[in-house]
């Protein structure tokens, strides 16, 4: 898994850093979000995931390949 985050497009609700906070985190000055993994474990795919497809500004990319 490779996961892509367009910053720019990010409303800073924040879903994505409550459902997968091993992957995500947020900047504390305009609460976009940080990736803090590109290559996410297993244990970790399914919150992120979840992260893309409750995003609000579709900010989260998923590759699978």
């Amino acid at each position: 898994m490779h996961v892509e985050v367009d910053v720019p497009r990010c409303v800073a609700s924040g879903q994505c850093v409550l459902i997968a906070p091993d992957v995500f985190d947020q900047r504390d000055e305009d609460g976009k979000v940080v990736l803090l993994t590109a290559e996410p474990g297993p244990d970790a795919h399914a919150g992120v995931h979840e992260s893309a497809l409750v995003c609000p500004a579709a900010a989260i990319r998923v590759d699978e390949t």
